[in-house]
């Protein structure tokens, strides 16, 4: 069973970036199709980015469409959002998730992450 960790959180200021990683052990995570997902607080978990077993066709939520960047280093292990141009709005829990079957933005993975904070303010 894949384990995930993810990391990168902190707080940035508007319009900063920040790059999360998501950390797989116990398996491969080149067998797996991984989503990014994160929670405010008061919403429900809200789907951000996903990414499938050979990293091509990555797909994104409208919202994080062209700021945002999901990407895969299978070598290392490890999947990675990019986030560019923050907002308030995208202050959050981010966590990742993995599972055999690529179900984009779904909710239906198997493996999930404890999440990282991300809190954007100026």
């Amino acid at each position: 069973q894949v384990h995930l960790v993810e990391s990168g959180g902190g707080l940035v200021q508007p319009g900063d970036s920040l790059r999360l990683s998501c950390a797989a052990s116990g398996h491969t995570i080149s067998s797996y199709a991984v989503g990014w997902f994160r929670q405010s607080s008061g919403k429900e978990r809200e789907f951000v980015a996903a990414i499938s077993w050979t990293g091509a066709s990555p797909y994104y939520a409208e919202y994080v469409q062209g700021r945002f960047t999901i990407s895969r280093d299978n070598a290392k292990n490890t999947v990675y959002l990019q986030m560019n141009s923050l907002k308030p709005e995208d202050t959050a829990v981010y966590y990742c998730a993995a599972d055999r079957v690529y179900y984009g933005e779904l909710t239906e993975y198997d493996h999930w992450g404890k999440g990282t904070l991300v809190t954007v303010s100026s």
